[in-house]
């Protein structure tokens, strides 16, 4: 472990994931970060909290990722001015959330990208809304909206901005293209359009009623983001989950995977001019949402996951509906996957288009989906297994070209490995109880999860009072590491080519904006 050669003493976190945490100074903590990065390792997340009210000032926490597991790393600093070293000259992704997090708290990275992120004027500097004195009730007065967005110059290049208000009904998200004709010369990306204060909203909840907000931090992602709630609640108050409770929230988030293949597959058909695809994938979608309904009595699986285990079971007459509904759908994903690679229209819009090759997705430390594209064979259900992959012997889906014909081609290999989990889940359900009652949360304390969801590994980090009342919620989308490396993937492409790279992509504006 490389922070045992640098003075770092480490004790264990309690939960499903291994993970460890440790107090760092700024100097251990540049020296871990390089170390871990030297080791093929990247970091997870990023976010500072605000323990003035416990005379401890501000800590800057951030999460990392090695071939041990995850380390969190603890910086405490004082009740000014607090700073840290800037991070993203080592890890790349850091940059933004660097940015987010001193819009947030205050705490500032030392150089680097200075610009505000979430602000948008709609809070003035100093106020910092995720500082204990902030009432979240209040009314915010505005700032300064101006921000300053990277200029291109020379013979011929001119500007195309797009958004952030679009056609279809998308969230906001603003890129400033700088192109010489059709041909993208720079993206610069500008998000926090959405942001709603979800952060700030989990200290004014139980760490029972903060589950209904975690599994909407990004709709798409509902099962993801509740099951790293629960888990981190779970490993706070030391609670063990019933065995048929991760059988459930296994089968849960296999059925989220599919659901968001589904979509996507459809939409990327669409943007690429084969209505057909859009038509076909949508309807097997659509089945698939009905059948989550006739199960579980929701067609998205927002609140079935609770801090303990499940909030609902499975029927055995709703098992077997299921499992009968895997073969019909796994024979016409056969047929449409043939249709799609051998469609010479669609091949020549996705072969080739957009490509991030695996050194550029090294280097700017690309995960989840998008890393398998692009020959990163990377798989928390792999890498970090919670119950009950072990025991399903998940194999991840990799790809080596980078461009749009990978990306598809993953969602074409997860959506047969996710059907095969599926079956083996109704195949083999195991019998008892769904959930069982919470212990008692540890004050000082923090409990850790994560688990991969559809984009990539979603990640959640949570603290207590103690009254049970959440003191710090901190949610982290794969979106944010992945975001960054669309500004690379469009250059050289063509303008109109945009909209079917970022819908292979296609990241969260909900989980980033937080």
């Amino acid at each position: 472990m490389p922070w045992s050669d640098l003075g770092i003493i480490l004790a264990s976190i309690p939960g499903e994931l291994p993970a460890w945490r440790g107090v760092v100074t700024a100097a251990q903590l540049v020296d871990l970060c390089q170390a871990v990065r030297d080791g093929g390792g990247r970091v997870v997340s990023l976010w500072g909290t605000d323990e003035r009210d416990r005379g401890c000032g501000f800590k800057l926490f951030v999460a990392l990722q090695d071939s041990n597991g995850l380390v969190i790393a603890e910086l405490p600093m004082g009740a000014g001015n607090p700073d840290h070293p800037d991070l993203s000259g080592i890890f790349p992704a850091a940059a933004r959330l660097q940015r987010a997090n001193y819009d947030l708290t205050g705490i500032r990275a030392v150089g680097g990208d200075a610009r505000w992120w979430l602000r948008h004027g709609n809070w003035p500097a100093p106020a910092f809304p995720l500082r204990r004195e902030i009432d979240p009730a209040a009314g915010a007065v505005a700032g300064d909206a101006e921000y300053g967005f990277i200029r291109v110059e020379g013979d011929g290049v001119h500007e195309i901005a797009v958004g952030p208000v679009h056609a279809g009904i998308i969230e906001s998200g603003h890129f400033r293209f700088s192109v010489v004709g059709e041909k993208v010369l720079r993206l610069e990306e500008r998000f926090g359009y959405v942001h709603k204060g979800i952060e700030k909203r989990f200290e004014t909840l139980s760490l029972i009623d903060g589950t209904r907000l975690a599994a909407r931090v990004s709709g798409d992602s509902a099962v993801a983001f509740a099951w790293a709630y629960a888990m981190a609640v779970e490993g706070l108050t030391g609670t063990e989950v019933p065995v048929r409770a991760s059988w459930l929230r296994a089968l849960f988030l296999e059925r989220e995977r599919i659901a968001n293949h589904l979509g996507d597959l459809g939409a990327l058909g669409n943007d690429g001019g084969f209505a057909f695809g859009l038509s076909q994938f949508s309807r097997l979608k659509e089945n698939l949402l009905r059948a989550n309904a006739e199960a579980w009595g929701a067609r998205y699986l927002m609140d079935v996951i609770v801090p303990g285990g499940t909030r609902v079971d499975l029927s055995a007459q709703a098992n077997a509906a299921l499992l009968d509904a895997l073969l019909p759908l796994e024979n016409e994903l056969r047929t449409l996957h043939d249709i799609y690679d051998n469609h010479a229209g669609l091949q020549d819009r996705f072969m080739g288009t957009g490509r991030v090759s695996k050194t550029l997705a090294e280097q700017l430390g690309v995960i989840g989906l998008a890393a398998r594209a692009s020959g990163l064979r990377q798989d928390w259900r792999l890498d970090l297994p919670i119950e009950p992959y072990p025991r399903l012997d998940v194999k991840a889906a990799l790809q080596s070209r980078g461009d749009v014909a990978a990306r598809v081609a993953v969602r074409f290999e997860e959506l047969g490995e996710a059907l095969r989990l599926c079956r083996a889940l109704l195949e083999s359900p195991p019998s008892g109880s769904v959930v069982t009652p919470l212990g008692t949360a540890q004050v000082d304390g923090i409990g850790i999860g994560g688990v991969e969801g559809w984009r990539g590994p979603v990640f959640i980090a949570i603290s207590a009072e103690a009254d049970g009342r959440i003191r710090r919620c901190h949610p982290h989308d794969p979106s944010w590491q992945n975001w960054p490396v669309l500004e690379h993937a469009v250059i050289d492409n063509i303008v109109p080519d945009f909209p079917l790279i970022n819908k292979s992509f296609n990241l969260s504006y909900s989980g980033h904006d937080l």
